[in-house]
């Protein structure tokens, strides 16, 4: 998938850095009211931000389909929001998972949401999913008469030092035997509409910016998050005081958007960065 984006994708980028001195603020406002378990991370926060960005610019929630030989295509938005987000497994494993129906949920049940999936993720054999939803990716290629691409990828997945080792026997029903409810499965790691990387949650001590940042096909938007940094901050009258910024990177496929689509994302943002005392009422 990283190869297929770099190859059929015209990436289009821009770096956005706002300030979030009284965020942080308003978010320890929060956490000092609810117990320590129920506290509201960042991530979730700037989860549910991004959610009502893309509520103000609907454009960048879709997919594409494209011909290059014909020069010609489609683009479906979605009304769900389903966010892939990469997550860090305990193993030390990254895998994407698809955080279905954000569009409607509570800084709450973000959180919650997120945790799920992290305790499941515990449960799971990274191999063994990862099989099912490139299995079921293969099986939908071939509907579409993809057939190079289909025999191609089932000698790279079961030849070579590097074929994928599934369970067998005893293992395997072992594992199947755990409920669905315990573990996941291609559901949660199914392309989403649009995916979010909170880089700054795996590098806290980061002080750059993402410059590079790939787009999933047939996905249109990916945004990744960096890290919270305390820099000098220039107020109107020329005064200098220090404050905290978070440099987000926002890159989309500029076969279907331009600057101007992503307008709209960005001003959201921008209106609840100025006001942030609105995420009150998203707890």
């Amino acid at each position: 998938m990283t190869a297929e984006s770099w190859e059929t994708i015209p990436h289009a980028a821009v770096t956005y850095e706002p300030e979030i001195t009284e965020l942080s603020k308003v978010i320890k406002e929060i956490n000092s009211k609810l117990p320590k378990e129920e506290h509201i991370t960042l991530n979730t926060v700037m989860l549910r931000i991004i959610v009502e960005g893309i509520h103000a610019c609907p454009a960048i929630n879709g997919h594409i389909k494209f011909n290059r030989k014909l020069v010609r295509g489609e683009v479906n938005t979605f009304k769900n929001i389903d966010i892939s987000m990469p997550m860090i497994l305990k193993m030390g494993e990254m895998m994407t998972i698809n955080l279905h129906n954000m569009q409607d949920k509570t800084m709450s049940q973000m959180r919650e949401t997120v945790a799920d999936a992290s305790r499941r993720a515990d449960n799971s054999d990274l191999n063994e999913v990862m099989f099912d939803v490139s299995l079921d990716n293969t099986l939908t290629a071939l509907k579409h008469g993809k057939v190079a691409q289909t025999v191609n990828r089932l000698i790279g997945s079961k030849t070579g030092k590097h074929k994928v080792k599934t369970l067998t026997g005893k293992a395997k029903r072992e594992y199947y035997s755990i409920p669905e409810s315990q573990r996941l499965t291609k559901h949660d790691i199914e392309q989403g509409t649009i995916t979010v990387s909170n880089l700054g949650s795996v590098c806290r001590n980061w002080s750059g910016v993402c410059t590079l940042l790939e787009i999933i096909p047939p996905q249109l938007c990916a945004i990744a998050i960096g890290a919270k940094q305390l820099v000098p901050i220039a107020n109107p009258d020329g005064t200098v005081r220090t404050g905290y910024k978070l440099p987000m990177t926002i890159a989309f496929d500029h076969r279907a958007l331009d600057m101007g689509d992503v307008t709209p994302f960005i001003n959201r943002l921008n209106e609840i960065f100025a006001d942030p005392e609105i995420i009150k009422e998203w707890v």
